[in-house]
């Protein structure tokens, strides 16, 4: 029989960048009590991955950063060949493919016929807790549907709201396409909106 589990929930007042460093450290606590070696990253053009690679240093943690999609390379957001260098220098590794959770063939066509996707109906429910959460869902989809982590096992997700992080959960990952395995185990730390 498994024991009851008391854990600390940290919830910051502000989203964003401003969260960075301690988000990550929280992440990194809990990933030694667990002893978790696998850590996935959200990052847009590379800083979230490299601090990331500072404050995990030594802890032999496989590290995975998940970019935005290169579909949003008009708009800038992309990480370019020197953004994507610098981080694998680290040795970090990088991955950048299709959003688990939008931007794909379904909400091209249910946004041209007036629809919603399924995957976008998810989403918004993971957007009710934060931004952040959302998007740390879906990079631990986007990560084991490529191979860079095992479903077998927890892995510490670590996303943000516009810039930087500020939300992390220890997560039990899933593929995409049997997503209704995935577990949300804690919530080790998320904005708290008034």
């Amino acid at each position: 029989m498994t024991k009851d589990i008391e854990a600390k929930t940290v919830y910051f007042a502000r989203t964003g960048a401003t969260n960075t460093k301690r988000t990550l450290e929280i992440g990194a606590e809990r990933a030694k009590q667990l002893g978790i070696k696998d850590v996935v990253v959200a990052t847009t053009h590379g800083g979230t991955a490299l601090e990331a690679a500072k404050i995990f240093r030594g802890m032999k943690t496989n590290l995975v950063a998940v970019t935005l999609s290169q579909g949003f390379e008009k708009e800038g957001w992309t990480m370019t060949s020197d953004e994507r260098s610098k981080v694998e220098a680290e040795g970090v590794k990088v991955l950048t493919c299709s959003h688990a959770l939008g931007d794909g063939v379904s909400a091209s066509l249910a946004g041209e016929r007036g629809g919603v996707s399924t995957e976008q109906i998810v989403a918004q429910t993971l957007y009710r807790f934060s931004q952040g959460m959302k998007v740390a869902v879906e990079i631990v989809l986007m990560a084991a549907d490529a191979g860079f982590i095992g479903i077998d096992r927890e892995v510490i997700s670590i996303a943000g709201t516009s810039e930087g992080c500020d939300t992390a959960i220890v997560v039990k990952p899933a593929f995409p396409r049997s997503f209704k395995e995935l577990e949300i185990r804690e919530v080790l730390a998320k904005p708290r909106y008034p």
